[in-house]
């Protein structure tokens, strides 16, 4: 696994080969083959072991809200730093999808919902989770530089206020040109946790 997944952070998934794998592992193939079927199972593989840490890493006596950001941020940074997880996340069923679920609907269940509220407040949010990660990682790794993402930023408030006079869009661009990815990933982490709690205490009537 440790051997997959450097391969995958520094050729990506489409240098991913059993040949590549077993020239990396001086082996055969037939070692390979008995631990994994095919590639696709070698890349389910591999996320799994990339969440799996993530998971370790969470401590285990924190509060449900907590632990729910903790999961989220951990998997935000996972995606970071190894883009091609995203990917592999958004394809079910995949044990990391699983183990995902699974941890975040205890702590849903730590909050007090069951049933379709534990259901569709899961949902909502895992999916928020994967797929914003996964966006913001494509950015990361389109403009890696810092001074590239702030002159790319720059250039799209003028654009937007060029486009737009609306006061409402000069706002946007100026909160644009300043903004960090992990905050505004977590704040919709905390909107999702808002909307949560008053689900669990009933202020919001299931639908």
């Amino acid at each position: 696994m440790e051997a997959a997944i450097e391969l995958l952070d520094t050729q990506g998934e489409s240098d991913l080969t059993f040949r590549a794998l077993t020239t990396r592992l001086s082996t055969g193939a037939g070692a390979i083959y008995y631990h994994v079927a095919s590639k696709n199972e070698l890349l389910a593989v591999a996320t799994d072991e990339v969440i799996g840490e993530v998971m370790a890493q969470i401590p285990s006596d924190m509060e449900p809200e907590s632990t729910i950001r903790a999961i989220s941020l951990g998997i935000f940074d996972a995606i970071g730093a190894h883009p091609w997880v995203g990917a592999q996340l958004s394809q079910n069923p995949q044990p990391a999808v699983l183990r995902i679920w699974k941890a975040v609907g205890l702590q849903l269940q730590s909050l007090g919902l069951d049933g379709s509220a534990l259901s569709d407040a899961g949902s909502a949010l895992v999916s928020y989770v994967l797929g914003s990660a996964a966006q913001y990682a494509v950015g990361a790794r389109r403009l890696p530089n810092d001074a590239d993402r702030k002159a790319y930023l720059e250039a799209l408030a003028v654009q937007l206020t060029e486009q737009d006079a609306d006061p409402l869009v000069d706002e946007i661009a100026d909160q644009l040109r300043e903004h960090d990815d992990r905050d505004q990933f977590l704040a919709g982490v905390n909107i999702f946790l808002t909307g949560i709690t008053q689900l669990s205490s009933g202020a919001v009537p299931p639908t």
